[in-house]
């Protein structure tokens, strides 16, 4: 039977679902589950309901403050080499809505959204947008209801696993600049990149890239994007031309 979680609004089954198993691919269980609910209404679903009831707007722009200092403390724990400015590079490239919103389609966080009926005919349970904001949402909730270790936890969980990496690729040397300037000047051929797999989920991807350069030239990079792939290909090809002119020479 329907109750007040689905009323006025389109969830997944029209019923109040199980949180059991979006509580368990965040890691949190929460005690108090109305803040669980807030965090998943969409601001269609109240207006569409005549206004009763809260959207998760306001959480919203709470969860935004703490994801922005839960990764500004783990970006200063893990570099604290880095000037101010190379964190707030990093830290933008972790909060993008388009990061958010990968992550937030692993989690398969639109299963539980409260949709307008117009909304969910327009697919808003696939918005990447709304996606992303109901992932602060989220990570505001779990805060108010078990503060910042809880935020904490939940944000470490949707970082990519190899955080350090990916941080670092965003600062790495131009490597295939420096190779197609280096075949350039041998008059050869413009290095050609194919990407050969992917693997792991949407928003933690690795991927791995092929290069051919040169002389029938093979190296392969891997990466958490198809850039950083093909920039450790180009680094791997450059140390291969080296170590060849050396035997040349």
């Amino acid at each position: 039977m329907a109750d007040r979680y689905s009323h006025g609004c389109i969830t997944a089954r029209m019923v109040r679902p199980s949180f059991d198993k979006l509580e368990a691919r965040i890691g949190y269980k929460f005690q108090n589950q109305d803040l669980l609910i807030e965090a998943l209404t969409h601001s269609s679903c109240v207006k569409e309901a005549g206004g009763s009831g809260r959207d998760n707007e306001l959480m919203e722009f709470l969860g935004d403050a703490v994801l922005n200092f839960a990764v500004t403390i783990r970006l200063v724990e893990i570099f604290p080499e880095y000037d101010e400015g190379k964190l707030s590079l990093a830290r933008s490239s972790l909060v993008a809505a388009s990061f958010l919103g990968r992550a937030a389609a692993d989690l398969r966080l639109g299963d539980f959204l409260r949709l307008g009926p117009a909304e969910e005919r327009t697919g808003g349970r696939k918005k990447s947008g709304i996606l992303a904001d109901a992932l602060e949402a989220l990570v505001a909730a779990v805060y108010r209801d078990g503060g910042v270790e809880a935020a904490q936890g939940f944000v470490d969980r949707i970082l990519p696993p190899n955080l350090a990496e990916c941080v670092q690729e965003l600062f790495s040397q131009n490597y295939k600049g420096t190779l197609q300037e280096h075949l350039q000047a041998g008059h050869q051929p413009a290095a050609q990149y194919r990407v050969i797999e992917e693997a792991g989920l949407e928003h933690q991807k690795i991927f791995t890239v092929e290069v051919r350069a040169g002389d029938s030239i093979v190296a392969r990079g891997r990466g958490v994007s198809k850039k950083a792939a093909e920039q450790q290909a180009a680094r791997l090809a450059l140390k291969h031309l080296a170590k060849k002119v050396e035997a040349d020479g």
